[in-house]
C-alpha cells in the first residue's frame, strides 16, 4: 500500500505535507464530565507575542470559561512560555486571557449560563491559519449515572468495531 499525500476537506492534496499536527492541547476530562450541547471557535487577544507560549507547553484541563460583562475570558489555563521568545519580559504562565468571539456568539452563551445553568468549558487548543484558536464548549454537567452509561457505550463500540 503506498502513502498517499495529505488531503484537504475539498479532497486536494495538501500544499502543507511537512506541517505537523495543529492540535496543541486537548481537554478529554471536559468530555468525560459534561455534555457538550455546542461548539464555538475563539481565538484570542495577542499580547506581547502571546502566541509563542501556545509553542511550548499548554495545559487546558483546569480551565474554565468565565464570562463577565459581555466578554469572555479564559482562566486556570497554564501555558508554561519557551525559554528563547523573551528574556526581558517574564510572563506569567496562569494569566488570565482574554477570548475574542462574536457578539451574537456570546450573546448566546450569556443567555445560556445566566438562564439555563450551562457552564462554558475549553475542550481544544489548535493552530488555524497561523494563529491560535480555543475550541471552548456550552456544556452541562453529568451526573454519575450518566458517566458510567456513556462509559458504557463507549466500551460496547470498542468491542463491536473489533468484531
Amino acid at each position: 500500500m503506498r502513502d498517499r499525500p495529505p488531503v484537504t476537506r475539498h479532497g486536494r492534496p495538501s500544499k502543507d505535507k511537512d506541517k505537523p499536527n495543529p492540535v496543541i492541547a486537548l481537554n478529554k476530562r471536559a468530555r468525560h464530565e459534561y455534555f457538550i450541547e455546542e461548539n464555538f471557535e475563539a481565538g484570542w487577544r495577542c499580547r506581547l507575542g502571546s502566541q509563542e507560549p501556545a509553542r511550548g507547553k499548554a495545559q487546558i484541563t483546569e480551565g474554565y470559561v468565565l464570562i463577565k460583562d459581555g466578554e469572555a475570558w479564559l482562566i486556570g489555563a497554564h501555558f508554561s512560555p519557551l525559554k528563547t521568545t523573551s528574556t526581558h519580559v517574564v510572563a506569567d504562565p496562569t494569566r488570565t486571557r482574554k477570548l475574542l468571539l462574536h457578539r451574537r456568539e456570546l450573546d448566546r452563551l450569556v443567555g445560556a449560563v445566566e438562564r439555563k445553568g450551562h457552564t462554558v468549558v475549553p475542550l481544544k487548543l489548535y493552530w488555524s491559519k497561523g494563529k491560535v484558536k480555543l475550541e471552548i464548549g456550552l456544556a452541562k454537567g453529568k451526573q454519575a449515572h450518566d458517566k458510567r452509561a456513556s462509559e458504557k457505550d463507549r466500551d460496547w463500540s470498542g468491542r463491536r468495531a473489533a468484531c
